[in-house]
């Protein structure tokens, strides 16, 4: 394991704190949601309009974050006028969304389907205004390598999220059944979905506030020449990360539109949105990893070694993605249990979903290619014809099959950028990737799957007995054959003892 992987997954493991851990505690938000809200249509808007957000939030960072790291890592004397620039830019946009929102917040809340819930959309316009912002002073502590702080905030954020709903969905119900002039005068019972936005305004603007040093102490320079660079190499990582985005999320916002009567389809939605949420474990993998990774590929692209680090990062990612999969299906028995019984039909979307994430997770290591030799247009051009076809198999399907023709629509999506980027990026910028070890795990993992789901075991003690036998032969292969665990600190100072 070279230096760089070495320092590679030291990140990664930092950033999880934040990533990986945060967004395991956001996700165990979801068991109270589906349990407190009063039905499977109230989770399907909370579904709905977070992915309007994940849209409009990369909308309104329109690539500025990416630039940035090409920008200071290829500029090296002036990476605090690039700060400033990037920071200047997004900062006005997102403040001209906010204001543009405000003035025709009917129109969109009635187009969306909430003209009597209205204040939902606009606290959501708040929140992507402030976490775009955001974006630029988090991607400088990465830059400066200060992922303590940047774990730290994070945090911080999830920790007040968490904190507020639990006061708004569980503590202020209890409360006005037996002290109701404690929280009368606040707080209102019916409105329920609601609490959960107003507690997500309160912790990103915590978080803008946490953010007070990084945004102060540094003269503010806006130079419009590096500005028309910085948007001519980000624009078409804008447009990737429309295409991108809409792939992971245009399903959960075309799915109301399908159907006549809305109110079955926020219920569909409610069953979707909350088993998806069980497959995400990949998609936070996944975040973890991209956070050390981005800084790691343009810093590691000065070195002459760089393209034997990105193969063994592949490599290693492959692993432990597939030990994500194969402990989240082994297991789904008992994590069923987060979620009641009427949404136990969506499960059967768990291992689709974690497999297109899975190629989504490769397509993006494989990124790296156009990222590096300054293409990105590549990427928008994989994107979008992902997201043409999510869209057309969503829309051709989606009336008859449900959310199932959502879930297949982002697996075929997923592997065709994925084939794509590979063939194409070995002809643009060829790397040796280790197919073979990848194809072997690959087929280790469809092995154990295969023999884990076969045998009829009705007890379920027995059940995950088994399984777990089946998952702890996989970890011993990886030890056996590509982990290190020499050369890992801790267990290298024991054997030499």
């Amino acid at each position: 394991m070279t230096g760089g992987i070495r320092k590679l997954a030291k990140e990664t493991a930092v950033y999880g704190v934040s990533s990986i851990l945060g967004r395991v505690l956001n996700w165990l938000l979801v068991p109270m949601y589906v349990r407190v809200l009063d039905s499977t249509g109230q989770y399907g808007i909370v579904t709905n309009l977070y992915a309007w957000t994940a849209l409009l939030l990369v909308l309104l960072t329109y690539g500025m974050e990416t630039g940035f790291f090409r920008f200071v890592n290829k500029e090296e004397k002036q990476p605090m006028e690039i700060y400033s620039t990037s920071l200047i830019s997004v900062g006005i946009s997102s403040f001209l969304f906010v204001v543009l929102g405000s003035l025709f917040l009917q129109p969109i809340a009635s187009a969306l389907g909430y003209g009597d819930t209205s204040e939902y959309v606009e606290m959501l316009l708040l929140i992507v205004a402030i976490d775009a912002f955001t974006c630029i002073p988090f991607a400088y502590l990465r830059y400066t390598s200060r992922p303590l702080k940047f774990a730290a905030i994070k945090l911080l954020n999830i920790f007040i999220l968490i904190g507020l709903n639990l006061f708004f969905l569980l503590l202020c119900p209890w409360l006005y059944t037996h002290f109701p002039a404690s929280v009368s005068w606040f707080y209102i019972p019916d409105y329920g979905v609601g609490y959960i936005f107003v507690s997500n305004l309160i912790a990103s603007s915590v978080t803008l506030i946490a953010l007070f040093q990084e945004l102060t102490g540094f003269k503010y320079q806006f130079s419009f020449p590096l500005w028309r660079r910085m948007l001519k190499y980000s624009f078409p990582i804008l447009i990737l990360g429309i295409a991108g985005v809409l792939n992971q999320t245009v399903d959960k916002i075309l799915f109301p539109f399908l159907f006549a009567d809305r109110d079955y389809a926020d219920a569909q939605l409610g069953i979707y949105g909350a088993c998806f949420k069980i497959a995400v474990i990949m998609v936070m993998f996944i975040q973890a990893f991209r956070y050390a990774y981005e800084p790691f590929i343009f810093a590691k692209n000065k070195n002459d070694d760089c393209k034997q680090a990105y193969s063994e990062a592949m490599k290693y990612f492959v692993i432990f993605a597939l030990l994500i999969f194969l402990g989240v299906i082994f297991y789904l028995d008992v994590i069923k249990y987060l979620v009641p019984p009427e949404y136990y039909p969506g499960l059967k979307v768990v291992p689709i979903v974690m497999l297109g994430e899975f190629f989504f997770g490769i397509y993006f290591n494989l990124s790296l290619w156009y990222k590096v030799i300054d293409e990105t247009k590549w990427g928008a051009y994989f994107s979008t014809l992902g997201c043409l076809i999510t869209v057309v198999i969503i829309l051709v399907f989606g009336p008859i099959y449900s959310y199932m023709a959502c879930v297949w629509a982002s697996f075929v999506c997923n592997l065709v950028m994925m084939l794509l980027s590979y063939f194409i990026g070995q002809k643009k910028y060829p790397i040796h990737y280790d197919l073979k070890t990848i194809f072997v795990y690959f087929a280790l993992t469809a092995i154990l799957y295969v023999v884990a789901m076969l045998p009829s075991i009705s007890n379920e003690w027995l059940r995950l007995g088994y399984r777990s036998i089946l998952l702890i032969f996989f970890i011993l292969f990886v030890i056996k054959r590509d982990l290190p665990l020499q050369e890992l600190p801790f267990i290298n100072r024991y054997i030499k003892k």
